[in-house]
């Protein structure tokens, strides 16, 4: 790697928010460029999903700017920002959030429906996808017949099916065991290296290595990069 930056996607401009009487985010500033993979630590109730959701769109700062691929978020209209999220983001959630009565074919076809492809297309997407990653044997199988590993990985397949730029994942480990963590980190790391998609992650886990390029705390609504080693 070059250590060059690449594009600018995302850009938050001293970024607020606060439930009620509870400050989450004080004037957080962050720039996520093309290619990036940033881990977000921070202790449970930080503010690390408020944070995920104001850069995905999913929800409005109290103050300061969200850019979005060179736009003003807040000149988006909302017509314009469902295309955003689903063209352009990819999501990871905590706990997987597949639907448990469609298949994993069909779980990683979903994204493919809302963005108006034609059946034919979003088979092939998904089968290739699958494929690409060594988990077509999971095609037929419903979710509860997955263990949780399998489970965080074909969310993750989800996430790709629409060649996002960029992958937002809250705490894609919380809910795994060491080995499987491990193994969903290299996934990531081989998604970012191979494809250029920038990944923002969360964790909870403050002292973990991980493969990331930034590292960043989230303490008392602050964000505070770390050196790395």
């Amino acid at each position: 790697m070059s250590g060059v930056p690449g594009e600018s996607l995302i850009e938050l401009l001293n970024v607020s928010k606060s439930y009620g009487p509870t400050q989450v985010l004080r004037g957080i500033t962050l720039k996520v460029h093309e290619g990036d993979f940033i881990a977000i630590r921070g202790k449970s109730g930080a503010g690390k999903t408020t944070l995920l959701k104001i850069m995905g769109l999913l929800e409005k700062p109290d103050s300061g700017e969200v850019w979005i691929f060179g736009r003003n978020a807040n000149k988006v209209g909302d017509d314009e920002m469902s295309k955003i999220r689903v063209h352009y983001i990819g999501f990871i959630f905590q706990f997987f959030n597949l639907i448990p009565s469609l298949t994993v074919l069909e779980n990683l076809e979903l994204p493919l429906v809302l963005a108006g492809v034609n059946r034919r297309e979003r088979r092939k997407r998904a089968l290739e996808l699958l494929e690409h990653f060594g988990l077509k044997s999971l095609a037929d199988k419903f979710p509860a017949m997955l263990s949780g590993g399998e489970r965080q990985r074909v969310a993750i397949m989800r996430a790709l099916i629409n060649n996002p730029r960029v992958i937002l994942a809250d705490e894609p480990t919380s809910s795994l065991d060491d080995e499987n963590s491990e193994l969903l980190m290299k996934l990531l790391e081989k998604i970012n290296e191979e494809r250029n998609v920038a990944i923002v992650l969360t964790t909870t886990d403050l002292y973990e290595e991980l493969p990331t390029k930034r590292d960043y705390m989230l303490r008392e609504g602050c964000l505070i990069e770390r050196q790395r080693k």
